[in-house]
Formats: structure tokens, C-alpha cells, sequence
């Protein structure tokens, strides 16, 4: 049981913390079906203010609104950050001047920097280390249909630590992209989750 993956989702004070509740199974399911990983098909829900997110492999944080972490919260984002964990951060609005992305941006300025959240090549390893994504992150039908921005990221951006992605910032709205039945995946001619199998593996192998 101990070398089971499990997937944490972060709980912060501000915002809207809880939302794309289906995709965590979505993306569970892909792992179960894709890999030889041992996986806990159950998410965890884990305070960002617990020492608990250090006994993750694995963080999500993601939401619309304000993010403005409280003086435990961002003690313990840099922390697990700088001592070996990962973070993947998707923003819901899929807009780089939405309330989300400014304000996480400012976190993560004030915690690792001003210049230490930067765009990453599309050819970083973590586009092919388990499906070829040869153009880069894959494009999201949230980013297509006129919502946000109105723009198609094509990079994403990270904060490396040591050599390794540490945190992993999108703003392309992958967790609504993931975010429906994992039923209903037969129905896509290409799984839109696949991506999120190479940002797993890249969390746990780098």
C-alpha cells in the first residue's frame, strides 16, 4: 500500500480550491490504464497548511478566483517545493490576465522570486517522456471555444528546482479539459488525458 501513487489535491484558505471534481478520477483511470504504476484510485484532499502534502508525490492546485496563501500555506508550498516534491497548477480560467493566474503568479513571486516562474521549451523532456507530444502541451478544446483569453498557449511555464520541473503552471485549463466521466473516454478519438500521464511520470522519475 505504501508504493501506491495517490493523487493530492491542495485545500488553500482563499479561492475556489475545489473545482474540475471529476478529473482527478479521469486522470487516475488513464494511469491505471497506461502504466504499470500502482495507483490509489481515490483522491486526497489535503490542507496546504498540513504537514501532510509532504507524504505527497504528487500536488494539484487549481482554481478561478484569488489566491492569496496565508503565512503556514506558502511555509509549506516552499518547502515541499525545494525539498523534492512536485506541483502541477492549472489555472480554471484559462487567462493569463484573469484573478487565478495574476494572483498565483504573485505567490509564487513572492515565495521563489521574481524571474523563477518561467516558460519551458517544447522540447523539455516532459512532452515525451511517456506519449510525444512533438509540438509542445497539447492544445485544450476550453482554450478553442472563445472563453478566457482567447488565446492558444503554446508553451507552459515552471519553477525548477535543482535541475527538475517543481512546479508546473498552465495556463490551458486542463483540469475542466479532463474534467467528465472517464466513461465517456471511448467516445474520444484521441484520450485528452495522456498528458497528464507524462506530467505524473515526469513528477515521479525526475
Amino acid at each position: 500500500m505504501n508504493n501506491e501513487f495517490f493523487f493530492t489535491r491542495l485545500q488553500y484558505e482563499s479561492g475556489d480550491w475545489d473545482v474540475d471534481q471529476r478529473m482527478p478520477s479521469n486522470l487516475l483511470n488513464s494511469l491505471v490504464e497506461y502504466t504499470t504504476l500502482k495507483v490509489n484510485t481515490q483522491e486526497k484532499i489535503i490542507s496546504l497548511a498540513s504537514d501532510d502534502i509532504f507524504k505527497s508525490p504528487f500536488c494539484y492546485i487549481s482554481g478561478h478566483k484569488l489566491v492569496e496563501f496565508t503565512k503556514k500555506e506558502k511555509e509549506n508550498f516552499e518547502k515541499y517545493v525545494r525539498n523534492g516534491g512536485f506541483v502541477f497548477a492549472d489555472d480554471c480560467n484559462h487567462d493569463i490576465d484573469g484573478l487565478f493566474a495574476k494572483s498565483f503568479e504573485r505567490q509564487m513571486e513572492e515565495i521563489f522570486g521574481p524571474s523563477a516562474l518561467k516558460k519551458i521549451p517544447n522540447d523539455h523532456e516532459i512532452y515525451t517522456i511517456f506519449f510525444d507530444f512533438e509540438d509542445g502541451p497539447p492544445t485544450t478544446s476550453q482554450e478553442l471555444n472563445g472563453w478566457g483569453d482567447d488565446l492558444v498557449h503554446d508553451y507552459l511555464k515552471a519553477i525548477v528546482v535543482n535541475g527538475r520541473i517543481a512546479v508546473l503552471y498552465s495556463n490551458k485549463d486542463y483540469g475542466c479539459e479532463w474534467d467528465y466521466d472517464f466513461r465517456n473516454k471511448r467516445w474520444y478519438k484521441i484520450d485528452n488525458t495522456r498528458f497528464g500521464v507524462n506530467i505524473v511520470m515526469y513528477a515521479l522519475t525526475s
